[in-house]
């Protein structure tokens, strides 16, 4: 059996001796807490700058000419969070977006995640709340990333895959168009988040446009 000192502050030393031959290693436990460390930093990704937000008046223009366009319009059901996949493109620089509902506000906030693209395609991933998108995320990476508060904004410790660019909060989308964009960071995903969790009557009617600039 082997004894051992636990630190008790900056600066202690961890001692491990052996019961059978008396000899005693010790471990420096700043040399142990800053190798720890180290580590945890070398996971995370690098910080992620701001979005550019804007909104407009056209209310009317845009859902008529986004009604048009091909998956410009989609049914966001109560208690329901839609993410949108956008991969970031090699002729790009910058994604957009665009988007406004019919009656209500919901929930809106962007995340990257850092991974390779192997498809440019766009894809939309619905799920029935906003625990459940945690839980089929927690089946490809480890770890917990605690549900946000759409109405004071997501607080989520993202996995060390994921960053977030815009925490996830009601936008009066159904008043002005929401817009933005933000420059790429590098190869990754943008997940676009439409979150109706906090609903538990309205469906939402949502028009948005995604593209990007070089």
């Amino acid at each position: 059996v082997t004894n051992y000192h636990v630190p008790q502050g900056v600066g202690d030393i961890v001692m491990i001796q052996s019961d059978h031959t008396g000899a005693v290693d010790i471990l420096s436990a700043d040399l142990e807490t800053a190798d720890l460390l180290g580590e945890q930093r070398k996971a995370q990704p690098p910080p992620l700058a701001a979005p550019t937000m804007w909104t407009t008046e056209k209310m009317k223009e845009f859902k008529a000419k986004v009604g048009k366009e091909r998956n410009g319009r989609m049914v966001v059901k109560r208690g329901e969070v839609v993410t949108v996949r956008v991969p970031t493109h090699p002729d790009g620089k910058c994604i957009c977006w665009e988007f406004a509902t019919d009656d209500y506000d919901i929930g809106f906030g962007v995340y990257f995640d850092w991974t390779t693209v192997t498809s440019t395609a766009i894809t939309v991933q619905v799920s029935e709340s906003s625990d459940e998108e945690d839980e089929e995320e927690d089946e490809e990476i480890e770890g917990l990333s605690p549900a946000g508060d759409v109405e004071r904004g997501s607080k989520s410790y993202l996995r060390n895959r994921y960053g977030e660019i815009m925490p996830v909060y009601r936008r009066n989308s159904h008043r002005e168009v929401q817009a933005g964009s933000h420059e790429y960071p590098g190869e990754g995903i943008y997940l676009l988040k439409f979150d109706n969790s906090y609903s538990l009557l309205r469906n939402k009617t949502l028009f948005f446009h995604v593209y990007y600039t070089s």
